[in-house]
């Protein structure tokens, strides 16, 4: 059993969670959806357990449970300004990269050296509202186990597959020998989003908040796309441009898959 000290430098510092294979999850929401099996140790202050009492009848048999701690001490190892009374250490969810990128017709995204924790959590969660098939995160980008990216995922975390790698470049080109096209969000990009097709394998790259993708990886993507603006404004942040070309790719296959259907 982790103690709180334990507990603490586990929210606080990355090194620890990919050495243990670990991170933390607070909150009803996140304790709620992770996977049985996955949950080490779940800590539940006083006022939480007597309240919702169920959230304990759902742990496998075994799980470590430390229930009934002071408000004031459970307050000192939350991550949150207001404590929600339950965290849980769980493990880390383990994805296929080979089972990924062999599904038919898939759709990804590609983010590079995004550094915003509520930037990537968004991405994530939008990508499972969209359908999305995995998300690839640059080594240098946001680690999705941070308290606060995980609490922007709300769940997602567990369900959508993602894999951090070292180049992005490098993954592209991979794609591209599979027959996944790319397509990089890029203010001087040659085509509108709207213009070019979704339907087959597709890998949406998304850059840094600030500096957008490196020259190399934009070079390496098959096509440029960019999302015309209105009024004065230059860009959107990654979240809202991911969220934008993740559901016109979702538009495009529900409406492949409806005329399918039509023919039949």
């Amino acid at each position: 059993m982790l103690s709180f000290k334990d507990i603490k430098f586990l929210m606080k510092n990355k090194k620890a969670r990919d050495m243990q294979g670990l991170f933390v999850a607070e909150g009803p929401r996140l304790v709620r959806e992770a996977p049985p099996e996955s949950v080490v140790q779940v800590l539940v202050s006083r006022r939480f357990g007597e309240e919702h009492p169920e959230y304990l009848d759902r742990l496998r048999p075994g799980t470590d449970v430390v229930t009934d701690i002071e408000e004031g001490r459970f307050a000192s190892l939350s991550d949150t300004r207001t404590p929600q009374g339950i965290i849980a250490v769980v493990k880390k969810p383990v994805f296929d990269m080979e089972r990924v990128l062999g599904v038919a017709c898939p759709l990804l995204m590609v983010l590079e050296s995004l550094q915003d924790p509520g930037n990537a959590g968004t991405i994530l969660r939008t990508g499972e509202a969209a359908g999305v098939t995995a998300v690839f995160l640059t080594d240098d980008s946001a680690d999705l186990y941070n308290p606060k990216t995980t609490r922007a995922t709300m769940g997602s975390v567990y369900r959508v597959p993602h894999f951090y790698v070292p180049d992005a470049a490098a993954l592209l080109k991979e794609l591209e020998r599979r027959d996944i096209a790319s397509y990089a969000a890029h203010l001087r990009g040659s085509s509108e989003y709207t213009d070019c097709s979704y339907r087959g394998g597709t890998a949406f790259v998304i850059g840094n908040e600030g500096r957008g993708l490196s020259e190399e990886t934009a070079q390496a993507a098959g096509t440029r796309i960019r999302i015309p603006m209105m009024g004065r404004v230059e860009s959107l942040n990654a979240a809202m441009a991911s969220c934008v070309l993740m559901f016109e790719a979702q538009r495009q296959r529900r409406n492949e898959s409806a005329a399918r259907k039509d023919l039949s």
